[in-house]
């Protein structure tokens, strides 16, 4: 990532943070509406599991400008999730609710620079855990 997509995903994800319960809810919504079949794999109280979401969230964008610092907890998350079931497609369709997500939190100031961004950011993400995940 460049220092400037970094710096967008930063600025973006603060003025998110503020409404994290909401950008949570909205985002299993999507979820569940493009995936349903992914709503099984999710156990426990979706509030609770909308805070845990948004705060690794927090921690991965928190960490983007070190990525070493956070590609171990990404490793361990991709393992985690192996046991509730997440398969590699599961990815896509959480990146674009995430995406989608993001566009309603931040109306006008998702732009196209901010989605590209933030697209970069997650497949970085979403690839680091993939292989922990597939390596296990």
């Amino acid at each position: 990532m460049t220092p400037e997509q970094i710096t967008l995903v930063k600025t973006s994800f603060e003025k998110v943070a503020p409404i994290a319960d909401k950008a949570a809810a909205l985002f299993y919504d999507r979820l569940f509406e493009i995936e349903p079949s992914v709503k099984p794999l999710f156990k426990e109280d979706i509030e609770v599991q909308g805070r845990k979401l948004m705060a690794a969230i927090g921690a991965a964008v928190k960490g983007l400008d070190n990525l070493d610092s956070i590609v171990p907890f990404l490793q361990k998350l991709g393992r985690g999730h192996v046991k509730y079931g997440v398969k590699d497609e599961h990815y896509d369709v959480v990146g674009a609710a995430l995406l989608w997500t993001l566009e309603q939190g931040l109306g006008d100031d998702f732009t196209d620079e901010v989605k590209e961004a933030w697209t970069t950011a997650y497949t970085l993400i979403a690839t680091t855990m993939k292989d922990a995940a597939n390596a296990a």
